[in-house]
């Protein structure tokens, strides 16, 4: 693995460099580029063992949980990718009667919306 350093990944878990964050009680799951290349990523809870900020160090360390330490000693990947396959979405042609109309039906499809009022800019920091 090109990222273990001592058994180990260190993640920058923040919003601009990850898509599709989701904290669950589970896992831990985001999309992110390593080395130019897209990955998905799910990290069960029970291998997180710190939360920290980069800036000033401050955080949380955690004590491993036996779920971790059982999977290391039984010889099982942590980063076995078999079972943290997404699911693939599946497509299915829809009848044109079973079509709902979704949207404004205020405007008309051939006139853009017209604006109210003076055009106004806003300062925001």
């Amino acid at each position: 693995m090109d990222f273990v350093s001592d058994g180990q990944i260190v993640l920058n878990v923040v919003p601009r460099a990850v898509g599709n964050l989701e904290l669950g009680n589970e896992a831990v799951s985001f999309n992110a580029r390593f080395g130019g290349r897209p990955h998905s990523v799910i990290v069960p809870l029970y291998a997180v063992l710190a939360i920290y900020a980069r800036e000033n160090g401050a955080g949380t360390m955690f004590e491993p949980e036996p779920a971790y330490d059982a999977q290391l000693e039984n010889g099982e990947g942590i980063f076995d990718t078999e079972d943290m396959v997404a699911p693939k979405a599946t497509l299915s042609a829809v009848e044109e009667g079973e079509l709902e109309s979704v949207g404004d039906d205020d405007h008309p499809d051939d006139e853009p919306p017209k604006p109210r009022g003076r055009p106004t800019l806003r300062v925001v920091k």
